[in-house]
């Protein structure tokens, strides 16, 4: 029964992905961005950065204990010091690659339901948090009023991680957890997709 939703879990992913016309840059937008509710929206249409937060809350409830909140507040925290090297103009190469990856990389954790000492799950969210802070903060300077479209973004992050823990705690002991696994496995595909799109 647990392979044939699993299946079924696959299917709809790769359904998703196929469907939904998302550029696999959806980084370093182009042109002016307007203020708070740009920065506040972005997050949540694009679809890369909402499964990454996504994955950071539910693999945060998945482990429990402390994990449950210091992924999700040290995911924004540690996004803050990659804006600053993005607002900065230094090069960093492979930033859409290492989106990518964060949301293989999460999905795949959460769908072994690894238990990461909590110093290896940090490390391994402050690699990506760069990452996601790098190419954010690259377009912060194109905004109309940088500091609104930073607050609106931030925030939006904020949920998206709340909204994560949320139903990580709501179906984390479904199955004996193996809902919580399949959404990984969901999450994981949407990385392959942004990989090889």
């Amino acid at each position: 029964m647990a392979r044939t939703a699993a299946q079924r879990a696959a299917s709809l992913a790769w359904l998703v992905t196929v469907l939904i016309p998302t550029v696999a840059s959806a980084h370093i937008l182009r042109g002016a961005q307007g203020g708070f509710g740009s920065g506040f929206l972005h997050p949540l249409s694009g679809l890369d950065h909402f499964l990454a937060m996504f994955a950071v809350g539910l693999w945060g409830a998945q482990m429990g204990g402390r994990q449950v909140w210091t992924l999700p507040v040290a995911f924004p925290l540690i996004m803050v010091v990659g804006g600053i090297i993005g607002i900065s103009g230094f090069h960093l190469p492979y930033i859409e690659t290492g989106i990518a990856l964060s949301i293989l990389v999460l999905g795949l954790v959460i769908c072994v339901a690894w238990k990461a000492p909590e110093w290896m799950a940090l490390l391994l969210i402050a690699f990506f948090a760069i990452c996601h802070g790098y190419a954010h903060g690259a377009e912060l300077p194109l905004a109309a009023d940088p500091a609104d479209y930073a607050i609106g973004f931030v925030l939006a992050t904020g949920l998206i991680h709340i909204l994560g823990i949320g139903v990580g705690l709501l179906v984390g002991r479904l199955w004996r957890g193996r809902v919580s696994q399949m959404l990984g496995g969901v999450i994981a595909l949407g990385g392959v997709y942004y990989l090889v799109a």
